[in-house]
C-alpha cells in the first residue's frame, strides 16, 4: 500500500496543531495548512508550510485534523474537506473526540475509499513544541504504517491500541490521570499555602519522591508563579473528562473519582475560569477554602 503523494496537511493550528505543522516543515515534509485565523497560519508559513485558503483545494495524501471535537471535523468534511480527499488518502483525527463517534465516521469515509485513524496525543503544548508527543492510535495497523514516519517527526512514542476509537479511549484514560493529578496538586499546594509553608519547598519535596509526576514537572512553574495562562484549557479538560465518563458508562466501568473531579471543573468554568490552563483548577480549590 502506497500513498499518492508525500504531502501532509495540518488542519487546525492551535496550541498543538501549530507546532506540529512547524516541526513537520522543519523536518523537510511538504506541509499544507488550513486555519480559520491568520496569525497561526502566518507562523506556519514562516517555518516553510504552504497555506491553503480554500479547504477543498488541499492536495495531501495524509490530512491531520487537530480540532477541539468531532463536530468541527464533520463541519469541515461537509464544507470541502471530504471533496478534497481521494480514495486511499488517510484522514487522522488528532484532537480528543468521543471514542463512540470515531467508528461512525470511519463507516462514512470507508464508503468513499478514505482511510481513517484516530490518533490523539499526550504531552501538551510543550510536547508538541519539542516534538516529543505520545501518540495513541486506533485503526487499521496497515494504514498506521503509512502514517508512522510522519508521526515520528512530531512525537517519540507511537502506540497502536486497536480498532477505530481505541486511540481516543486510551486518551480518555490518560486524561483521567492528568485531571485527577492536577486536582490533587491543587489541593496539596493550597493546603501548604494556607498552613504557611513555602510553595517552592513543598514542590521540591513532591518532585523528589513518589508524588512526582510529569504533570508536576510540566506545570510546576504555574504553581510557583501563580499564573495559570493556558496551555491546555480547563474547558477542554472537562470535555475530555466527559468522554471518559461516556466510555465508563459504555463499558460498565465505575469512575467515581473522575465524576467528582469533573464536577470541580464544571464549577471552575461556571465561575468564569474556563479559559485558564487546566492546572487552574486550583482556583476552584482556593474558592472553597476561604
Amino acid at each position: 500500500m502506497t500513498l499518492r503523494n508525500q504531502s501532509v496537511a495540518v488542519i487546525g493550528l492551535g496550541a498543538i496543531g501549530l507546532p506540529i505543522a512547524i516541526n513537520l516543515a522543519k523536518a523537510g515534509v511538504s506541509v499544507q495548512v488550513w486555519n480559520r485565523s491568520d496569525a497561526s497560519a502566518i507562523s506556519a508559513v514562516a517555518a516553510g508550510a504552504v497555506r491553503v485558503d480554500d479547504i477543498s483545494l488541499i492536495d495531501a495524501a495524509i490530512v491531520l485534523t487537530v480540532l477541539p471535537d468531532m463536530p468541527q471535523v464533520t463541519e469541515l468534511l461537509d464544507n470541502g474537506l471530504e471533496a478534497a480527499l481521494k480514495p486511499k488518502d488517510v484522514l487522522v483525527i488528532m484532537g480528543t473526540v468521543s471514542p463512540v463517534a470515531v467508528p461512525e465516521l470511519g463507516k462514512r469515509l470507508s464508503s468513499l475509499g478514505i482511510q481513517l485513524l484516530d490518533a490523539p496525543v499526550s504531552g501538551g503544548d510543550i510536547g508538541a513544541q519539542n516534538a516529543t508527543l505520545s501518540i495513541m492510535v486506533g485503526g487499521d495497523p496497515e494504514v498506521l504504517k503509512l502514517v508512522e514516519p510522519t508521526f515520528l517527526k512530531i512525537g517519540t512514542t507511537v502506540k497502536h491500541l486497536g480498532p477505530l476509537g481505541a486511540g481516543e479511549l486510551a486518551k480518555a484514560c490518560n486524561q483521567i490521570v492528568v485531571a485527577l493529578t492536577l486536582a490533587a496538586l491543587a489541593e496539596s499546594v493550597t493546603l501548604a499555602r494556607k498552613a504557611g509553608l513555602d510553595t517552592k519547598v513543598v514542590l521540591d519535596i513532591l518532585a523528589g519522591g513518589l508524588a512526582n509526576s510529569q504533570a508536576l514537572t510540566v506545570k510546576r512553574g504555574k504553581y510557583e508563579s501563580d499564573n495559570y495562562a493556558p496551555g491546555g484549557s480547563a474547558t477542554f479538560q472537562l470535555k475530555d473528562l466527559r468522554f471518559a465518563l461516556e466510555a465508563g458508562r459504555d463499558t460498565g466501568t465505575a469512575l467515581p473519582i473522575t465524576e467528582e473531579v469533573a464536577k470541580l471543573y464544571e464549577a471552575l468554568i461556571a465561575n468564569g475560569d474556563g479559559a485558564l490552563d487546566h492546572s487552574g483548577i486550583i482556583r476552584e480549590i482556593e474558592r472553597r477554602s476561604n
